[in-house]
């Protein structure tokens, strides 16, 4: 059974940092801190079986979902993706993106 903790979130990280690595830690959910600068996306991908989170921290960005919305991202806001969602995450502003994902899976 996992275990409750604190976990500490850099806040001069400048690349991708795992926050939760999934079972055993947790029952189903895996998590990180994202950084991405300017133009830059964290490419396209599929959520598959998990349903997914997105917190802003600071800048701006747009999450695209292959076939429905481009949702537009900015600090202290938070984004939803629903399983089996196509999607990709790109910074639009000008200053560096950063934002926690958390994903846990959503067909247990």
């Amino acid at each position: 059974m996992p275990s409750a903790k604190v976990i500490p979130i850099d806040p001069d990280a400048t690349e991708y940092v795992r926050l939760l690595g999934g079972p055993p830690e947790t029952v189903t959910m895996h998590s990180g801190l994202v950084v991405l600068e300017p133009g830059a996306s964290v490419g396209v991908h599929n959520t598959e079986n998990y349903e997914e989170v997105v917190v802003v921290l600071d800048g701006v960005g747009k999450m695209k979902i292959t076939g429905g919305p481009e949702l537009n991202l900015k600090a202290s806001t938070m984004a939803y993706c629903p399983p089996r969602t196509e999607h990709n995450v790109t910074n639009t502003g000008s200053n560096t993106l950063r934002y926690i994902y958390i994903v846990a899976n959503a067909e247990r």
